[in-house]
């Protein structure tokens, strides 16, 4: 038996095109993220379309990462890494080389300071989840 129609569902669906379509650009444009806008768009897409959902996860490149990250492994170490780096360069570049105006400089490397904090302390480290995993089973 099917479930009522969800009255969101365009808007999840709008909002999952928009955020995969955000990811893509972020594959060519130098320093704009891609992987956390496939997992919004396959967040948006599980509360709206299973096929798009499939198509995401099943993506060649992406579909292992953000069904890593649905399965509450996290990023892998390396890629936690190359993000912190490119985050940190990208916010004290921007801020010292290409912001004139002071508040604005400020508030760039506030977001880049919680971004780094977001992403080092709150994500976890594919790595060590599975370590931990393996000791729960033995």
């Amino acid at each position: 038996m099917r479930s009522p129609l969800n009255p969101l569902r365009p808007l999840w669906l709008f909002l999952g095109f928009f955020f995969a379509g955000l990811g893509f650009v972020g594959t060519v444009v130098p320093g704009m993220p891609s992987t956390v806008f496939f997992i919004l768009a396959a967040y948006f897409f599980s509360r709206s379309s299973q096929r798009f959902l499939n198509w995401i996860l099943n993506l060649p490149k992406v579909g292992p990462i953000v069904r890593d990250y649905r399965n509450g492994l996290g990023m892998s170490r390396r890629a936690k890494i190359f993000a912190l780096c490119m985050l940190s360069f990208f916010a004290l570049t921007s801020a010292i080389f290409f912001i004139p105006v002071f508040w604005v400089k400020v508030l760039v490397l506030l977001v880049g300071v919680v971004g780094f904090w977001f992403i080092h302390s709150r994500i976890p480290t594919k790595e060590i989840v599975l370590a931990r995993r393996q000791l729960e089973v033995k």
